[in-house]
């Protein structure tokens, strides 16, 4: 397993960062890798599936997320595809001055020739999370 996780302060309060992050269909806003990430079905609670596309080392890579978690300061979803699953965990926390901490992770298990190629995949994940964790920063100081 790799797991990347990276945290971010804003001036933005718990109370709207984390509705914001629940609708992963804003994720084309805050994850630097997210093409596109549109709703399948459900309400945003337990069960809610979104279909993500996102550009990963010059590919398009598309993933199935389904919300596993929705109890605030938690947001638990996980994508899969047929060599990857990514358990993603948001957990946001009131911060200084009224604002919010956001702690943003990762886990990424491979499977088939993919598991082969984690090691040499780990610095691309990394610098994934670097971009993510400054454009998150940007977008939640924007709501």
């Amino acid at each position: 397993m790799t797991t990347v996780e990276r945290t971010v302060t804003t001036t933005t309060a718990p109370d709207v960062v984390f509705p914001y992050l629940v609708d992963f269909t804003n994720a084309t806003d805050w994850d630097s890798g997210t093409v596109s990430c549109d709703l399948v079905s459900g309400d945003g609670g337990p069960g809610t599936v979104y279909r993500n596309v996102s550009r990963f080392m010059g590919n398009e890579v598309e993933l199935e997320y389904t919300t596993q978690e929705v109890a605030q300061p938690r947001f638990v979803i996980v994508g899969r595809n047929d060599t990857t699953t990514s358990h993603d965990t948001i957990t946001v926390t009131p911060g200084p001055d009224g604002g919010s901490t956001v702690t943003y992770r990762a886990d990424f298990s491979f499977t088939g020739l993919a598991k082969y190629a984690a090691p040499i995949l780990k610095p691309f994940l990394e610098k994934l999370g670097n971009d993510t964790g400054a454009q998150l920063k940007q977008a939640l100081d924007r709501l």
